[in-house]
Protein backbone atom coordinates (compact mmCIF):
# COMPACT_ATOMS: atom_id res chain seq x y z
CA UNK A 1 0.00 0.00 0.00
CA UNK A 2 1.54 2.91 -0.95
CA UNK A 3 1.80 6.08 1.32
CA UNK A 4 2.63 9.16 1.33
CA UNK A 5 2.57 11.58 4.95
CA UNK A 6 3.33 15.20 4.78
CA UNK A 7 4.64 17.24 8.60
CA UNK A 8 5.87 20.05 9.71
CA UNK A 9 2.56 22.69 8.73
CA UNK A 10 1.99 24.57 11.68
CA UNK A 11 0.98 28.50 12.08
CA UNK A 12 3.41 31.22 11.46
CA UNK A 13 4.38 34.95 10.82
CA UNK A 14 5.04 36.69 8.01
CA UNK A 15 9.06 36.36 7.13
CA UNK A 16 9.32 32.91 8.94
CA UNK A 17 10.90 30.13 7.55
CA UNK A 18 8.96 25.99 7.54
CA UNK A 19 9.87 22.94 6.43
CA UNK A 20 7.91 20.57 5.41
CA UNK A 21 8.57 16.38 4.70
CA UNK A 22 6.70 13.92 3.07
CA UNK A 23 7.64 10.51 3.99
CA UNK A 24 6.68 7.94 1.68
CA UNK A 25 6.03 4.24 1.61
CA UNK A 26 4.90 1.64 -0.70
CA UNK A 27 6.33 2.44 -3.55
CA UNK A 28 9.69 2.54 -5.35
CA UNK A 29 11.12 5.90 -4.29
CA UNK A 30 14.58 6.10 -7.17
CA UNK A 31 11.30 5.51 -10.01
CA UNK A 32 8.75 8.70 -8.78
CA UNK A 33 8.85 12.33 -9.56
CA UNK A 34 7.83 13.89 -6.28
CA UNK A 35 6.15 16.91 -6.27
CA UNK A 36 4.60 19.75 -3.91
CA UNK A 37 1.19 21.60 -4.80
CA UNK A 38 -0.73 23.59 -2.75
CA UNK A 39 -4.69 24.76 -2.50
CA UNK A 40 -5.48 28.24 -0.61
CA UNK A 41 -9.07 28.64 0.40
CA UNK A 42 -11.15 28.89 -2.73
CA UNK A 43 -8.36 28.70 -5.34
CA UNK A 44 -7.63 25.68 -7.08
CA UNK A 45 -5.27 23.44 -6.08
CA UNK A 46 -1.78 24.40 -7.91
CA UNK A 47 2.04 23.61 -8.56
CA UNK A 48 4.51 24.53 -6.16
CA UNK A 49 7.89 22.56 -6.84
CA UNK A 50 8.88 19.64 -8.25
CA UNK A 51 12.00 17.73 -8.02
CA UNK A 52 13.37 14.41 -10.24
CA UNK A 53 13.81 10.98 -10.46
CA UNK A 54 17.69 11.71 -9.85
CA UNK A 55 17.43 14.60 -8.17
CA UNK A 56 19.36 16.93 -10.31
CA UNK A 57 16.32 18.81 -11.69
CA UNK A 58 14.27 21.00 -9.64
CA UNK A 59 11.23 23.49 -10.66
CA UNK A 60 9.57 25.99 -9.29
CA UNK A 61 6.54 28.28 -9.46
CA UNK A 62 8.10 31.76 -9.57
CA UNK A 63 5.96 32.56 -6.43
CA UNK A 64 8.15 31.08 -4.45
CA UNK A 65 11.60 30.92 -6.59
CA UNK A 66 14.48 32.15 -4.62
CA UNK A 67 12.76 31.53 -1.23
CA UNK A 68 11.57 27.71 -1.60
CA UNK A 69 13.92 24.54 -1.66
CA UNK A 70 13.22 21.09 -2.45
CA UNK A 71 15.33 18.52 -1.66
CA UNK A 72 14.79 14.30 -1.34
CA UNK A 73 16.32 11.71 0.61
CA UNK A 74 17.08 8.25 -1.05
CA UNK A 75 17.60 6.38 1.90
CA UNK A 76 14.72 8.19 3.96
CA UNK A 77 12.41 7.97 0.97
CA UNK A 78 11.40 11.23 2.25
CA UNK A 79 11.47 14.67 0.45
CA UNK A 80 10.98 17.91 2.01
CA UNK A 81 10.16 21.59 1.07
CA UNK A 82 12.07 24.38 2.94
CA UNK A 83 10.21 27.50 3.06
CA UNK A 84 11.87 30.72 3.98
CA UNK A 85 10.62 34.29 4.05
CA UNK A 86 6.72 33.30 3.75
CA UNK A 87 4.02 35.78 3.04
CA UNK A 88 0.35 35.68 4.12
CA UNK A 89 -0.18 34.53 0.46
CA UNK A 90 1.48 31.31 0.95
CA UNK A 91 -1.11 30.28 2.96
CA UNK A 92 -2.67 26.74 1.40
CA UNK A 93 -3.07 23.36 2.52
CA UNK A 94 0.43 21.89 1.15
CA UNK A 95 -0.04 18.01 -0.50
CA UNK A 96 3.32 15.88 -1.72
CA UNK A 97 2.39 14.21 -4.63
CA UNK A 98 4.44 11.38 -6.82
CA UNK A 99 4.34 10.21 -10.56
CA UNK A 100 5.87 7.35 -12.24
CA UNK A 101 8.75 7.82 -14.04
CA UNK A 102 7.80 11.13 -15.04
CA UNK A 103 10.28 13.96 -16.07
CA UNK A 104 8.93 16.33 -13.66
CA UNK A 105 5.56 16.97 -11.67
CA UNK A 106 4.41 20.25 -13.07
CA UNK A 107 0.47 19.67 -13.15
CA UNK A 108 -2.38 17.24 -10.34
CA UNK A 109 -3.00 15.53 -13.63
CA UNK A 110 0.47 13.87 -13.95
CA UNK A 111 0.49 12.56 -9.94
CA UNK A 112 -0.37 8.95 -9.62
CA UNK A 113 -0.24 9.31 -5.72
CA UNK A 114 -1.04 12.01 -3.15
CA UNK A 115 -0.84 12.43 0.52
CA UNK A 116 -3.32 13.93 2.72
CA UNK A 117 -1.73 17.15 2.79
CA UNK A 118 -0.21 19.79 5.71
CA UNK A 119 -1.87 23.16 6.91
CA UNK A 120 0.33 26.18 6.34
CA UNK A 121 -1.19 29.81 7.51
CA UNK A 122 1.39 32.48 7.71
CA UNK A 123 -0.28 35.56 9.87
CA UNK A 124 0.52 38.99 8.71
Amino acid sequence: QVQLVESGGGLVQAGDSLTLSCATSGLAFSSYAMGWFRQGPGKEREFVTAISLSGGRMVYADSVKGRFTMSRDYAKKTVYLQMNSLKPEDTAVYYCAAGWRKAVLSTPSEADYWGQGTQVTVSS
